[in-house]
């Protein structure tokens, strides 16, 4: 079942890659329970099937980190890309967009999240295995606020524009 407006995000963890030890993370791979990192913020959270896809790597990703100061000058804390790759995929594939300090590039590997929110995709039928959908959320202090959920193979509702039109 999909996760609505008014829902609450669900006790989940999601990795992230840090090339430095700071802030109390190690470097290399550091695991982030979503309850935590939400408390008392407005994040927007944008997934997707996969790091280094044709989609995700010339439009979803560029056009997030294109509008990152309209976003932040609309109140959003942070923006989070999540996938269902491993943090090692997603510290990787954030250096080759240049994602740092702008955008939280969260591994999912385990499907924990995207499952739990009902956003799980089987593309094997493709070779990719068990993936993400397309979407995008705007979460404030844990509650879902805005979701934007792709037809398949479409990428029009989760864009960074169409986010900015939600907020206005």
């Amino acid at each position: 079942m999909t996760i609505k407006v008014g829902e609450r995000l669900p006790d989940a963890t999601l990795f992230e890659y840090h090339e430095t030890e700071e802030g109390g993370c190690s470097i290399g791979p550091n695991a982030f329970k979503v309850a935590d990192l939400v408390k008392g913020r407005k994040i927007v959270i944008f997934g997707l099937p996969g790091a280094f896809t044709p989609t995700c790597s010339a439009q979803h990703v560029p056009g997030y980190l294109k509008e990152y100061d309209a976003l932040r000058a609309r109140g959003v804390d942070e923006i989070w890309c999540v996938s269902v790759n491993d943090a090692w995929v997603m510290g990787a594939w954030g250096r080759d967009q240049h994602t740092d300090g702008k955008i939280r590039m969260m591994g999912d590997g385990n499907l924990e999240f995207t499952r739990a929110i009902g956003l799980d995709a089987d593309l094997s039928r493709v070779g990719y295995g068990l993936r993400s959908r397309r979407y995008s959320m705007l979460v404030e202090d844990g509650v879902v606020a805005q979701l934007n959920v792709e037809v398949p193979g479409k990428f029009e509702v989760s864009s960074a524009a169409a986010m900015l039109a939600q907020l206005g």
